[in-house]
């Protein structure tokens, strides 16, 4: 079996959310409030976070969150209503998170790298009635007039006018005691907006519940044992529920960054004894990158989980010679599902590192064609992602809800297949998908080839556009030596894969591929890119 079947993971089928039956774990916390006050419990003495040289224990958690908690409470903010954290990798963002929990109100955690009409919509949209911010980026805020809901301002690390000092907050109170559902809305995350406006996905007790016991048991997580590193954004749902969350679950630390350098991450895991991360391919790869990496101690860093993209062969066997003890495992999932949607079992990445592993136990997918049939087992289509772990929807957003769900399952838009063994792998998304004359092209099967070339750092694959053909191979490339050559390049391609994948078009990027603050691949930019070259008519390699 490839996940436990003993008492502790027992499973039944609920109805949640009004008419979705879905299986999920029997044994729970009811919400993430009692969640904490557990873990305070069992391990109060144990770190919570690290945050440069200061060590916060999970009593000082504790008293933290029961004071913003009183606080917010006191300002008349209560359950259900919405409070919009603009923070970065920092102890308060955490405090208010499950301060929010504790009152039952909804927390609206919100990308600090955002500008002032992208926060404008969400605070606007979700109608926030308090909004706890960085001082820095008061610029960035709309005017009082522009989001008249609301009412509460506080500023974290500087004083900014018409906001309140975010200490008035930490004073001595005392939160209300709050009946919390678990079907109840604990957070608003809003996903991208690059098909249009952003969508607010309703993560609830229930969901976030799920997914971090499918952490606990699909990492192995060792209660009171486990230590991980914060370099993610915290307002994206991989840094809040797959490392703040599920360190709390499990009485573990996790050690604040407030942004990914792979020399200081190198550094911070081995002061730190890191025994658990959850980094994109592309951070493991610039940790082997580093001088040094050899002279540091990571000998207790055991797991390593990523996702976002596949992470290339050469990356892994890099990984296993230097770090034996690690055992490398890659997620796939979404804010929609509450992160996580698969797991691959711990000991079993040998062989199908193609492969985003299995189904958890309460989640669930499903392979459609364009007409919502299933397909066979093998066959590609579009993944549908059901179960426990799947938000009830978007908030104040029918239109949306209505195209992205259908009898309780999220549509990706990503194109994959599951094996006959279950093994469920991720093409492309629909969107990213090359038609190269009726040709189907999948960019991460190009780019894991590339990854292969030892002079590539980096590359991405982007369709270009194409009068007779439709559509052709573009490849964008961070590297240097032979990789320079796109002659020998395309012919290092033709040998490993289908002539039409090979790439046509060529382009050398000296800064890197472009990122989001979650570290993947900013594909509409490349697209812009190729649309300029177009304009500029510049040839096929430049």
């Amino acid at each position: 079996m490839a996940w436990p079947t003993d008492e502790r993971w027992r499973m039944r089928h609920e109805v949640h959310y009004g008419d979705r039956p879905v299986r999920c774990f029997t044994e729970r916390a009811p919400n993430l409030d009692v969640l904490l006050r557990r873990t305070v419990a069992a391990w109060p003495d144990n770190d919570a976070l690290v945050d440069g040289d200061r060590r916060i224990s999970y009593a000082a958690l504790e008293d933290a969150v029961e004071r913003i908690a009183g606080n917010l409470a006191g300002i008349g903010v209560g359950r259900g209503d919405r409070v919009a954290i603009l923070l970065g990798n920092r102890p308060e963002f955490l405090y208010l998170n499950l301060a929010c929990a504790r009152l039952g109100a909804i927390a609206v955690p919100m990308n600090v790298r955002q500008r002032r009409p992208e926060n404008e919509y969400a605070l606007t949209h979700c109608g926030a009635v308090a909004l706890v911010f960085e001082a820095g980026l008061a610029a960035e805020l709309p005017p009082a007039d522009g989001v008249p809901a609301l009412r509460h301002r506080f500023a974290v690390g500087g004083a900014v006018p018409g906001a309140a000092a975010f200490e008035t907050l930490t004073r001595p109170a005392t939160a209300p005691a709050v009946d919390i559902a678990e079907d109840d809305v604990c957070t608003i995350l809003y996903t991208s907006g690059t098909t249009g406006r952003p969508k607010g996905a309703m993560l609830t007790h229930f969901g976030q519940i799920q997914s971090l016991l499918h952490f606990e048991m699909g990492m192995k997580l060792r209660p009171g044992q486990e230590r991980t590193i914060l370099c993610v954004p915290g307002s994206h749902v991989t840094g809040l529920t797959a490392v703040l969350l599920a360190m709390v679950a499990v009485g573990g630390c996790t050690v604040l960054m407030p942004a990914f350098r792979a020399d200081d991450f190198v550094v911070l895991a081995a002061r730190e004894r890191v025994t658990v991360s959850i980094l994109v391919p592309a951070m493991y790869n610039l940790c082997l990158l580093q001088p040094r990496f050899g002279e540091f101690d990571l000998s207790a860093w055991r797991v390593g989980g990523f996702g976002g993209a596949p992470m290339p062969t050469a990356t892994i066997a890099a990984l296993a010679e230097e770090l034996p003890n690690l055992q490398l495992m890659n997620a796939y999932g979404a804010t929609e599902a509450t992160s996580p949607a698969t797991l691959m079992p711990l000991g079993l990445t040998a062989g199908r590192e193609d492969s985003v592993g299995r189904v958890l136990p309460c989640a669930d997918i499903l392979v459609m064609d364009d007409d919502g049939r299933e397909v066979a087992p093998g066959e590609s289509g579009e993944i549908w992602i059901g179960g426990a772990n799947v938000v009830p929807g978007y908030w104040n957003n029918d239109a949306a809800n209505a195209a992205a769900f259908a009898g309780g399952y999220w549509k990706s838009g990503d194109i994959g297949s599951i094996d006959a063994d279950g093994y469920v792998r991720v093409f492309d998304r629909k969107k990213d998908m090359i038609n190269r004359a009726g040709f189907k092209v999948y960019s991460a099967e190009v780019e894991n080839v590339l990854s292969h070339h030892p002079d590539i750092v980096e590359a991405a694959v982007v369709a270009r556009p194409d009068p007779v053909l439709g559509e052709k191979v573009q490849a964008f490339v961070v590297g240097d030596g032979e990789a320079r050559d796109p002659e020998r390049l395309r012919a290092f391609c033709a040998e490993r894969m289908s002539d039409y994948k090979v790439p046509e078009f060529i382009r050398y990027l000296d800064d890197g591929l472009p990122r989001n603050a979650n570290g993947k691949i900013l594909k509409p930019v490349l697209r812009d890119m190729v649309e300029a070259d177009l304009g500029a008519d510049t040839g096929a390699a430049e």
